[in-house]
């Protein structure tokens, strides 16, 4: 009988703790709380050019002009979903050459709406880098959302007679991108 009495004392005391333990209230809403925000990277553009092909063209004049349908924001989900977008450039330019490179984003009637410049100075020892932000700490993101195509020029402002002490002296661009979308 003792035994018996001890645990239903136990049972007692056990059986209004469990109900009284600490327990928070379930949200079953959460759902309407979740941000989706996934980054995608692409590459873009890649543009490589060897000192002779450049020399070819003569001196002065453009040696690439390339314009290139971008309709990756056409879509209105996409365009309306994107907050924040940041374009990544790198020169390398082992010719003797001094090159101007640019590249301008037009809009769907051809109407530019940004321009990036680079002075690409000859024999760079190291590779020209620039970030180019877009959205609230940078350009404005319209420009992104409006761009149907990009257009990149190269010009030779040297000679066309130099060669560089280079074996393979070439002039390679690379852009890529991050976007940022808000899915939810």
């Amino acid at each position: 009988m003792k035994g018996f009495l001890g645990r239903l004392l136990l049972a007692f005391i056990l059986i209004p703790l469990i109900f009284c333990s600490c327990t928070e209230e379930q949200d079953f809403n959460q759902f309407n709380d979740l941000q989706i925000t996934p980054l995608v990277a692409s590459s873009l553009i890649y543009l490589e050019s060897d000192e002779a092909t450049i020399n070819a063209v003569g001196g002065l004049g453009n040696f690439y002009v390339q314009t290139i349908n971008f309709d990756a924001f056409n879509e209105q989900f996409v365009s309306e979903n994107l907050l924040e977008g940041t374009l990544f450039y790198e020169i390398d330019n082992t010719t003797s050459k001094q090159l101007a490179i640019t590249i301008e984003f037009l809009d769907a009637a051809n109407n530019v709406l940004d321009v990036e410049s680079f002075d690409v100075q000859p024999n760079q020892p190291t590779t020209f880098m620039r970030e180019v932000d877009y959205g609230p700490t940078g350009k404005n993101l319209n420009i992104l959302r409006e761009t149907s195509s990009i257009r990149v020029a190269a010009s030779n402002l040297s000679d066309s007679t130099s060669i560089s002490s280079d074996p393979e002296p070439k002039v390679i661009l690379r852009t890529a991108a991050e976007f940022l979308f808000q899915l939810k």
